[in-house]
């Protein structure tokens, strides 16, 4: 008989039986697509109708407190990682850095290739083990003003690739706060902010970051004209929908002139690099959330795949804490994390008892995601003989 195997190395939801979760409203609705929109292109923007859809999956309730002091533009792209491809080649000179935490999805550095540049990472946690290391970032960022005339931040939250962290309202505000202060006492360098929002509507706050945004402005926030927030936007995560390559980058700034200018530079790079994003993926999207049945038992699954989640990470938090082994912080999404400074001998030690996890930069990703909860107390076992042995 074949072993009994755990793999937490996939990084899309299944269910416990190892098939692939599927929200079927929008797979569905893919599949009845017109032939005229499998056929044709796609506008080089994307479809205006899907666009609308990028800023209101982006901003959710708070679109209409923010779009009364702000303009908005999006663009489709294949995916969030589109959206990721394009600050890149067109928010920072070639040879500047790209601001990050240091513990980031592995690809983030493929993208940074072709544009040619590097990155500089602060802090993932702050002292004393808080959600988020502002003194790190500044410094961070002090030193990147001093030396670029465009700075660019990639910061996925919520529900962090690969631990699962998600900020609280206190710690967005005050990154905000730090970004919006550089960004005045540096008119002439350019500061973008974009929040990679992979798998924000599997978090407790699917819109913490408009709301934080919201709440700022009603406060009073100064919004410097050099400084622009920017949501990568994935319907990989969120409508399970990984091969249809179906996203979009949203923008905000108070002059919407200046984002046609971006929009501009955007669709160029898009052109010459995918050509045109899907068609039928964009259409079928609108027609779901414009549909209030269909927006319905597409949100009614969501919430089933967000609770399965859920318990999956109480159970390995609890199976965990019982054992021993201290796992980082982490709130909601696909993934769990061991920082350690031997991961590769850790995931070995895992995977000699059928238990696969995926060694990265610092840490073990463990990916809930494809993991059953009733498997939860094995890797938790397993885990902690690996620490014994590897320590």
């Amino acid at each position: 008989a074949g072993a009994d195997v755990v793999n937490g190395t996939i990084g899309a939801l299944l269910e416990d039986d190892g098939s692939l979760a599927i929200n079927a409203t929008y797979v569905d609705a893919i599949k009845a697509s017109q032939a005229v929109d499998v056929a044709a292109y796609s506008p080089l923007a994307g479809l205006p109708d899907f666009n609308d859809l990028l800023v209101e999956l982006a901003l959710g309730p708070e679109r209409p407190t923010l779009l009364d002091h702000l303009s908005a533009r999006a663009m489709a792209t294949p995916g969030g990682g589109g959206a990721l491809k394009l600050t890149a080649a067109n928010l920072v000179e070639s040879g500047g850095v790209v601001l990050m935490r240091d513990r980031h999805w592995g690809p983030y550095l493929g993208f940074l290739g072709e544009a040619g540049l590097g990155r500089r990472t602060w802090p993932l946690l702050g002292p004393n083990g808080a959600d988020v290391d502002v003194k790190g970032f500044e410094a961070a960022l002090q030193t990147t003003v001093s030396e670029q005339s465009q700075v660019l931040v990639w910061l996925n939250d919520p529900a962090h690739n690969p631990t699962g962290l998600s900020l609280q309202a206190e710690s967005r505000a005050d990154l905000l706060e730090a970004m919006v202060d550089s960004a005045l006492e540096h008119p002439k360098v350019g500061h973008s902010l974009m929040i990679d929002a992979a798998y924000t509507l599997y978090a407790d706050e699917p819109h913490g970051w408009a709301t934080t945004l919201a709440e700022a402005m009603d406060a009073g926030m100064m919004w410097p004209e050099n400084l622009m927030l920017l949501w990568a936007v994935s319907l990989s995560k969120s409508h399970t929908a990984y091969g249809a390559r179906c996203g979009g980058l949203v923008a905000l700034h108070p002059d919407i002139e200046a984002l046609d200018r971006v929009y501009e530079a955007f669709a160029v790079t898009g052109r010459g690099t995918w050509s045109g994003p899907p068609r039928a993926p964009q259409s079928a999207a609108v027609g779901v959330h414009e549909d209030a049945e269909l927006a319905s038992a597409w949100s009614d699954r969501l919430d089933v795949l967000t609770d399965l989640l859920a318990r999956r990470r109480t159970a390995l938090l609890e199976a965990c804490a019982s054992r021993g082994v201290s796992l980082n912080p982490t709130h909601d999404g696909f993934f769990a994390w061991l920082e350690h400074e031997h991961p590769s001998d850790v995931v070995d030690r895992c995977a000699s008892r059928h238990v696969y996890l995926v060694a990265l930069n610092g840490g073990v990703r463990i990916g809930l995601c494809a993991m059953p909860e009733a498997s939860m107390e094995r890797v938790a076992d397993v885990m902690a003989e690996a620490l014994e042995v590897v320590g």
